[in-house]
């Protein structure tokens, strides 16, 4: 377990591998086991490097609420890739952390080398669906605790309705009562649903690295057209479909492995970047 100190908080974070660093960050009331069980390994030539984002995982204290959102988080970023003495890096996420990245690569661009946009969650706004439903359950977590508030919440119409539409979704969904602080849960459902990695889709042009957008259906959470539509605007974006999660979690874990990887490999890997640090 590895940890840095950042503007007051203690960020834990993972590295494993040696060669071109590529960060791959966790979704929404995740925490680093969620890149690293995908991936299962660094792919050959790269090292892989996921942390705790602020109010997640084992990065404590929460801090000012006022910073838990995508611009911050791509702040801790920066923060760390300098703590590591990494000039440039692969950067990539799973839903949040997919925005995550895209502001990151708009924001610092000299610093990326490539861009991994997997289940994407946002466009230049949020999800309306998504904004209510988090909003929910963050009313159930603190009115009524984790263990009543997860109850309370499978019995309501948003639930069931998610549950009818994708079980996985559905899944992820209760999976936000088992934060281990739900104080910390209730600001990251309120605050992190709303935002955005950017709000003019314009941006997103600026993008001048390999860039791979994947995506799956049967998720209303993740929108399958929204990795369209961000595959389309980013200028050469690759665009990958998965396999459904309701239908077989292997069968999309090893497709994002195999995608991920293959496009590393053509686009990333070979000669290392002049700087760059295994």
């Amino acid at each position: 377990m590895a940890h840095f100190s950042h503007d007051g908080l203690c960020f834990h974070y993972r590295d494993a591998g040696e060669g071109i660093p590529f960060f791959f960050q966790h979704g929404l009331g995740g925490d680093t086991n969620q890149p690293f069980g995908l991936l299962e390994a660094p792919p050959p030539g790269f090292r892989l490097l996921a942390f705790d984002c602020r109010g997640h995982g084992q990065t404590v204290p929460q801090g000012d609420p006022e910073k838990i959102g995508i611009a911050a988080f791509a702040d801790d970023l920066l923060a760390l890739m300098d703590h590591l003495g990494l000039p440039r890096a692969v950067v990539g996420g799973i839903s949040m952390g997919a925005s995550l990245a895209l502001n990151f690569a708009l924001r610092f661009p000299g610093r990326v080398r490539g861009l991994v946009l997997s289940r994407p969650a946002w466009l230049e706004g949020p999800v309306p669906r998504n904004v209510a439903v988090y909003a929910r359950i963050a009313r159930h977590l603190r009115d009524h605790g984790a263990v009543c508030g997860r109850e309370r919440f499978q019995q309501t119409d948003d639930y069931r309705a998610m549950l009818r539409e994708s079980p996985d979704a559905a899944n992820s969904l209760l999976g936000q009562f088992d934060h281990p602080r739900p104080a910390d849960a209730v600001v990251n459902l309120e605050r992190i649903p709303k935002e955005s990695p950017h709000p003019d889709r314009r941006q997103w042009a600026a993008v001048a690295v390999p860039t791979l957008v994947l995506a799956n259906r049967q998720d209303p959470i993740h929108p399958f057209e929204y990795g369209e539509t961000l595959a389309r605007v980013i200028p050469g974006a690759e665009f990958g479909e998965l396999t459904p999660k309701s239908e077989d979690r292997e069968r999309h874990a090893a497709d994002v492995r195999a995608a991920v990887n293959g496009f590393l490999a053509r686009h990333v890997g070979g000669t290392r970047h002049t700087g760059d640090k295994g």
